[in-house]
């Protein structure tokens, strides 16, 4: 069973992703063929956005890594990004019960009706056993780290509830969520930020959206010349030559135009199993909404959320270097920022300037503790067999650095039956008057 489930695994987001949704699709009624090219679109938009992403990561990290050689600073922790995290969150037992306590975990909500979010987003599944993973290297209690992974699951459709109705009115998705471990702890530190922000005497009567900076500056506003004047700046801090500016230049101004259109082909194909999803819901449970749980990446198209990253990534390694006590190198991760602040824009309204001030300002508690979790997160690598080089030490800022992990790994060392049935009982509770009062 493990080895069948590890196959899967294996196959990536790319694979996993329409084969969950052309099962989903024909449960809920959709005709064979529309439910083949539904899922064939997702995974292409998918691919797409994973291409882009890359693209994101690989030049805008280049240029940063320029500026670490330019200014000649050494950190020794190296971010070895996403895509190794999940790599070396799979590659264990953990990792591969991840999926079947997953899906136990949200179909007994669902029953009880304590969510109302019906998560296909199973990939990412990778990001519980991460923190499960993190558990068992701090504790070697392998119960513990199963019920740590059992109550952060709990605290992912808790949240994916609470953000359903700013997806919706930000981004006009009707009926889905974003239960993504990546993106779902931004939005409640944005709630807060939100809050500070309104109160700040100036910047409460500022807005700076998409929509503003193209009345303001013309064509100078639109996506691909604000990713092209983007690239010529990072460029020049870089000290590139001419040659490498433009080429730098272009390739941002790639990333703005085309995300939003991966975004449209995966919505294309999301559109008619939400439809059929909320149909299927209706029938067999009136009166009761359920949102389709997804990955955050259907955000990432938003002229809020990708101006904002790319104007953070440099800024990213700038407070690696300005922090005193950090001693992490972001590198692979850059192309996740967008993930990292994915909720936190539409709690922000779009506006541009808090996301970059407010993402910039969660950026430095996710570096501090990506520092910390490095010992934690080599160990589970060197247990998974992961290859790092010649690093000595590595880490995930996107993963290691969130204030979930710190929470997790926390209560999983200290008095931990204890601690995690505390919070289990809170989410539940929270869970169970939040959707009480979606059905009032």
């Amino acid at each position: 069973m493990t080895d069948i489930i590890q196959t899967f695994v294996d196959l990536g987001a790319e694979v996993m992703l329409p084969i969950i949704i052309f099962i989903f699709a024909l449960v809920f009624r959709v005709k064979p063929g529309r439910a083949i090219k539904s899922a064939l679109m997702v995974g292409i938009g998918f691919i797409g956005l994973t291409l882009v992403t890359d693209l994101l990561g690989d030049a805008v990290g280049a240029a940063s890594q320029e500026m670490v050689e330019r200014f000649d600073l050494a950190l020794t922790n190296i971010d070895v990004g996403w895509p190794a995290a999940a790599a070396i969150s799979c590659g264990t037992i953990l990792g591969i019960s991840a999926i079947p306590i997953g899906i136990a975990v949200n179909i007994v909500l669902l029953i009880f009706k304590l969510t109302s979010t019906l998560n296909v987003d199973i990939w990412n599944f990778w990001q519980v056993a991460f923190i499960g993973n993190l558990s068992y290297a701090l504790t070697g209690d392998f119960s513990i780290a199963v019920y740590s992974m059992i109550v952060y699951q709990v605290l992912l459709y808790l949240l994916a509830d609470i953000i359903a109705p700013y997806i919706k009115k930000y981004y006009g998705f009707p009926n889905i969520t974003f239960p993504h471990g990546t993106s779902v702890p931004g939005f409640a530190v944005a709630l807060i930020l939100n809050w500070v922000f309104d109160r700040i005497p100036g910047l409460n009567r500022v807005k700076i959206d998409a929509n503003t900076i193209q009345k303001r500056f013309g064509v100078l506003g639109e996506p691909p010349i604000m990713g092209a004047i983007l690239g010529i700046i990072i460029g020049l801090i870089a000290g590139y030559n001419i040659g490498d500016i433009l080429m730098l230049s272009v390739q941002t101004a790639a990333v703005l135009v085309l995300l939003p259109r991966m975004v449209s082909l995966l919505m294309e194909g999301l559109t008619p199993i939400s439809e059929a999803a909320g149909d299927f819901v209706k029938k067999r449970f009136p009166g009761r909404e359920v949102n389709i749980g997804m990955d955050s990446a259907l955000a990432l198209g938003d002229p809020g959320v990708l101006s904002s990253s790319l104007i953070l990534i440099p800024i990213t390694l700038l407070l690696a270097f300005i922090l005193p006590g950090n001693s992490t190198l972001p590198f692979g991760d850059y192309g996740n920022i967008p993930y990292l602040i994915a909720l936190m824009v539409p709690v922000f309204g779009g506006d541009i300037l808090r996301g970059v001030i407010g993402g910039a300002l969660y950026l430095v508690p996710i570096l501090y503790i990506s520092s910390w979790s490095a010992p934690l997160i080599t160990d589970v690598a060197q247990t998974a067999g992961f290859n790092f080089g010649e690093a000595s030490s590595i880490t995930a800022l996107g993963h290691g650095g969130l204030w979930t992990t710190l929470l997790f790994v926390l209560s999983s060392e200290y008095f931990p039956w204890v601690v995690l049935t505390i919070l289990l009982i809170l989410f539940l509770v929270c869970g169970f008057f939040i959707n009480r009062k979606k059905a009032a």
